[in-house]
């Protein structure tokens, strides 16, 4: 039997060289490529463009003559979005423990951190993508309705609008982020973040009818009620705040949380 001697064990040591970093740019593109490479993820992407279009046409066919304006299509096309983003967000992130392929992934690249940033780097320049797609096509439709219908077209989407517009998507989607890092399992993120969006603002809203003090405190911690004052034109004055804190509350501790999670959970 052999041992190493300590001045051997300090040659070896001294002359270690580091694995050369992965640059983030190339995760990013890994990342963005396994969004769209299988069948369920290139469908699911298609789905923006699709459900973008059938929310176009319903505009035309059923929105009254004098409401076809650039504001309504571009709200009608907004609000799938607002459905589709979270959950690409949520399998990109849930994908290395729901598919294990998180072995493979933080083997490659050890620094998890580097992986999640590329993650939401990725889901990000998706949901930019997706709202410029979704411009184009409510662009596309207040043309062609209002030809269709004889009106005069009215762009009375600003801007601003459309900046608090993509505000309010890309806080969906890190919701979406946010819920994947801290359950890490696809399903179970899914059912939550329906739960966030469609239940607790039920609940919220029952408590503000049936209790007037509620009515003030509600719209600081209800993250759909502050989100939708982004969707409905720039917020004013109190309702950033209103905005920031429902984030703060509803977003950013509980990914502080998930971060913490997810660098300390056994990869299997």
């Amino acid at each position: 039997m052999t041992t190493t001697s300590p001045t051997t064990y300090d040659s070896l040591h001294e002359h270690h060289v580091d694995a050369p970093t992965i640059p983030l740019g190339r995760i990013v593109r890994v990342e963005l490529r396994k969004m769209f490479d299988t069948r369920s993820g290139f469908w699911l992407m298609a789905s923006l463009v699709i459900l973008g279009v059938v929310a176009t046409i319903g505009t035309i066919l059923f929105a009254p003559d004098d409401e076809l304006t650039h504001n309504t299509f571009a709200a009608a096309i907004g609000f799938p979005m607002t459905v589709v983003l979270p959950i690409i967000a949520i399998l990109a992130i849930t994908g290395e423990w729901s598919q294990r392929t998180g072995l493979t992934t933080f083997t490659l690249v050890p620094d998890r951190r580097q992986v999640l940033l590329a993650k939401i780097v990725s889901s990000v320049v998706v949901g930019i993508g997706a709202m410029l797609v979704a411009l184009v096509v409510g662009v596309a439709g207040n043309v062609v309705g209002t030809a269709i219908t004889g009106t005069d077209r009215v762009w009375d989407l600003s801007v601003a609008q459309f900046g608090t517009i993509v505000i309010g998507s890309l806080l969906c989607l890190l919701t979406g982020t946010m819920l994947g890092m801290v359950i890490r399992n696809s399903a179970g993120a899914l059912v939550t973040y329906f739960v966030l969006t469609l239940v607790l603002p039920t609940v919220f809203g029952i408590l503000a009818a049936s209790q007037p003090d509620f009515v003030d405190i509600r719209p600081w911690v209800d993250a759909e009620l502050a989100r939708s004052f982004l969707f409905d034109g720039p917020p004013q004055g109190e309702q950033w705040g209103q905005v920031a804190a429902t984030a703060g509350l509803w977003l950013v501790l509980p990914a502080l949380l998930g971060l913490r999670a997810v660098l300390r959970s056994e990869v299997k």
